[in-house]
């Protein structure tokens, strides 16, 4: 008995050579990476190595109050620029050599190249400025200030997001936090309930959109800049009517003193930093590590996640989606109202008219920017807070540097990021699409 074999002509298999291979999958290769470097570098050249003033910029770390001395740094404008643009260039090409063989950036990549190129342009702008002495440490903490509220706005859109709700309306629900705070505090004359009324409130908003987006369907991105609007105006609003007219009784709070942790806050550099805080200051430090572990540490932040990704199948293992999206939405709001808090209970003396000044879109930038990780989220919210401290610093200094041009520099950095000019970004699969059981 014989059996006989056919092989498909053009196959170019045969009977012995076993089963055909599989066909290798393509590669995805994204430039944007590699020819942001490239031209983030030719300006390295023109301006850091080319452009250099030839003095040196002197960055000042201790105070003749500070325990311990550490002596300044003392960079040379023209040799810095020059090491610092080869190394960029370097960057370059092996970001080139990366997108060609894996279709992408490692993370680690970009992040390296944006800490250099920062270093660059502050020794570059520092050695041209009037005043060639910068106190580094100072420069550090008025960046953790300014974060704070975007922090906790995207730690809000982080929870929202990956419960599949995209939260346009961080924004509404910082400035609901602001102004709750200001008022409940003026009036009971209590930081603690001010800071309660002012989750309350951002958890009020959240409400709206978890209501409108979650079980009547309507678009998110809608209801957000709905929400945010509503918010600005009605605020605007009372604080015409009512709190302009009385504004020792109704726009005076109180403000929380800060917490200096004793030898924890005598560490150089970094202890006055993150040792000498307020409560909401060391709140924002628990609840980046609460959610990071509680997403992906957690049998709560695996059902989360799910949820997110993909709706359906939670719901096919017995995961409730819509109660775990409504919780996830409300706790957002209220994580956002205590970032709106520290706007009138820490930062400043008073509430005015749109105070938040649109910082609930960066932190929206910074959720995307951190590829919805609370510890990227967390980095990438501080990189804004930097920027938007160089501009008073600099200002400061006598900079050759356009003061529109510092003013616009957080915007421009959020505009990179959410262009995907620094690294693609993938976000739950599920956020931004409503769910109906079926």
């Amino acid at each position: 008995m014989s059996t006989t074999v056919t092989v498909p002509s053009g196959s170019g298999a045969s009977p012995a050579a076993g089963p055909a291979p599989q066909p290798q999958r393509e590669i995805v290769r994204h430039w944007a990476t590699p020819i942001t470097f490239a031209v983030l570098t030719v300006i390295s050249l023109l301006v850091f190595a080319l452009g250099a003033s030839g003095e040196s910029a002197t960055f000042r770390i201790s105070t003749e109050a500070d325990a311990v001395q550490i002596p300044d740094i003392v960079a040379p404008t023209v040799p810095v620029g020059w090491i610092i643009t080869l190394l960029l260039a370097a960057l370059t090409v092996w970001g080139l050599l990366s997108v060609r063989r894996r279709g992408t950036v490692p993370g680690w990549g970009s992040a390296a190249f944006a800490v250099l190129f920062v270093a660059g342009f502050l020794v570059w702008v520092v050695g041209a400025a009037n005043t060639t002495t910068v106190f580094l440490t100072g420069l550090i903490a008025g960046a953790f200030v300014l974060a704070v509220p975007l922090i906790f706005g995207s730690m809000a859109g982080v929870l929202s997001e990956r419960a599949g709700v995209v939260n346009i309306a961080i924004e509404g629900q910082l400035l609901a936090g602001a102004f709750t705070a200001a008022v409940t505090g003026s009036v009971t004359g209590s930081v603690w309930a001010g800071l309660l009324a002012a989750v309350v409130a951002g958890a009020l908003v959240s409400a709206l959109l978890a209501v409108f987006s979650i079980r009547y369907l309507v678009n998110q991105v809608i209801v957000g800049v709905v929400l945010n609007v509503l918010v600005a105006g009605l605020t605007s609003f009372l604080f015409s009517t009512l709190l302009s007219s009385d504004s020792s009784r109704f726009n005076s709070p109180p403000h929380f003193e800060s917490i200096r942790i004793p030898v924890l806050a005598d560490i150089p550099v970094i202890g006055p930093i993150l040792f000498d805080q307020t409560v909401l200051g060391y709140g924002m430090y628990l609840i980046v590590a609460a959610l990071y572990v509680g997403l992906f540490r957690t049998r709560w932040g695996l059902r989360v996640r799910a949820v997110g990704e993909h709706p359906k199948a939670a719901d096919t293992v017995g995961i409730n989606v819509l109660r775990t999206r409504y919780a996830n939405v409300l706790l957002a709001g209220a994580i956002a109202g205590m970032g709106g808090a520290f706007f009138t209970l820490v930062n400043s003396s008073s509430f005015s008219k749109e105070m938040t000044a649109g910082q609930g879109f960066i932190a929206l930038a910074a959720v995307i920017f951190g590829r919805w990780n609370p510890i990227g989220a967390f980095f990438a919210a501080l990189l804004f807070g930097f920027a938007t401290n160089m501009q008073f610093v600099l200002a400061i200094l006598g900079t050759p540097v356009p003061s529109q041009f510092m003013a616009m520099l957080p915007y421009l950095v959020t505009i990179l990021v959410v262009a995907g000019l620094v690294g693609r970004s993938r976000g739950p699969a599920a956020a931004g699409t409503p769910y109906v059981k079926e």
